[in-house]
């Protein structure tokens, strides 16, 4: 049995949160049929739990007996991870609580990222023998401040087209992830831009240079290097959410930071994981824990036509490379909408009250139980043939 594991832990203990409204509505059906089977083979103790309400899984999570459990499981679409991950965050132990528990996730939602991402499926049976002899795994998380609210995000901030067709597509869930598709071809036509100002704190900047980081960090990571960092730098019991570098929105902005407009952006993008749903890897050279946030920006008055090749290089894994895409590591940015009343605003998939809002990064804060320690995409095309000495500081 042991052999048969590895480094996983056999028979978790897992918390299971199902979301019967999650994208076209089948999850208790796919938990019975496709997912229980498994664990129930694999030995695993099951508590389940159905969701009554929009925010309950953030209560549950914030409330749980976390010695009970070996992982807080989503049977959902992506929003019931997120509400997991601030349950966890809105405890007195919320840095112990996050570093502590391993979130997972089988997917029934239109999205799924969390899945495709951690166990390279959007099928949930694919996901569940993936966390069956899956491994706990550090991954980053991101504070954002908006208002007087802090919230975690683990998977994506965006602003302009994309937000657009994330939540104002929200009437056709019956259409799964084609849903996303749809939404960005109806406002290609319209070419609109997102006017906004704009201070990041950029790590690395030349995508020549993104992927030697890439490649330096996939190269490096192995289970046994996974296991030591596990080991390292135990919580405090009662330490909450880890002080922020750069304040909040409320604040003046940090003096080496510059705040300049951008008047012709049709995409703000900012990832935390590579696939924002099964046919869209957005952020190619996304890492798990390397403590850096990804950044497209994608302008929207682009000819039509070129608009769509940029689509398309979306699901053939081209976008890196694509030359209208500008693509940067960073660890923190504070983005001001202008000239518009009102908008989209998507954190997580999650609409967010449409305003300034600024976000850094926490590495290796949170937990997940992941396939093989990383993220299961392919990287930046080329990422393994980089040169000049892996672009020197790669």
């Amino acid at each position: 049995m042991t052999r048969a594991y590895g480094n996983a832990q056999s028979q978790k203990r897992a918390y299971v949160l199902i979301n019967p409204n999650s994208g076209p509505g089948g999850a208790i059906k796919q938990w019975e049929t496709e997912v229980k089977p498994l664990f129930q083979a694999a030995k695993m103790q099951i508590d389940p739990v159905i969701l009554k309400h929009g925010g309950e899984a953030v209560e549950l999570a914030q409330n749980a007996d976390l010695s009970r459990y070996d992982t807080i499981m989503a049977c959902s679409g992506d929003g019931t991870p997120h509400e997991i991950f601030n349950g966890l965050a809105k405890r007195p132990d919320a840095a112990r609580a996050l570093s502590t528990m391993p979130v997972s996730h089988i997917p029934c939602g239109s999205g799924n990222a969390f899945s495709c991402n951690l166990y390279g499926s959007h099928r949930p049976s694919f996901a569940a023998l993936a966390i069956i002899k899956g491994v706990v795994t550090p991954m980053d998380l991101v504070s954002v401040t908006s208002g007087h609210n802090r919230i975690i995000s683990f998977l994506s901030q965006t602003l302009g087209l994309i937000a657009e067709c994330d939540l104002g597509t929200e009437h056709m869930r019956w259409m799964g992830s084609a849903r996303f598709e749809v939404g960005v071809v109806q406002r290609m036509f319209k070419k609109k831009c997102y006017p906004f100002d704009l201070a990041v704190k950029v790590e690395i900047e030349d995508k020549g240079d993104v992927k030697a980081h890439y490649k330096h960090h996939a190269s490096s990571t192995s289970l046994n290097h996974l296991a030591k960092k596990l080991d390292a730098d135990p919580v405090a019991e009662d330490a909450g959410l880890p002080p922020l570098k750069y304040g909040t929105i409320q604040d003046d902005l940090p003096e080496e930071w510059e705040l300049i407009p951008y008047d012709k952006v049709g995409t703000f993008y900012a990832g935390n994981m590579a696939y924002m749903s099964p046919d869209a890897p957005f952020f190619a050279a996304s890492l798990i824990s390397d403590g850096l946030m990804d950044l497209v920006t994608i302008d929207g008055d682009l000819p039509f036509f070129t608009a769509i090749k940029v689509l398309l290089d979306v699901e053939a894994e081209k976008l890196f490379d694509n030359p209208h895409v500008t693509y940067k590591k960073i660890s923190a940015y504070r983005i001001i909408p202008r000239d518009q009343e009102d908008g989209y605003i998507s954190i997580d998939g999650e609409k967010c009250p449409f305003g300034p809002f600024q976000a850094e990064i926490h590495q290796g804060l949170g937990r997940v139980i992941s396939k093989s320690g990383k993220y299961e995409a392919a990287g930046p095309k080329n990422w393994d043939k980089v040169t000049l000495a892996d672009r020197i500081h790669g």
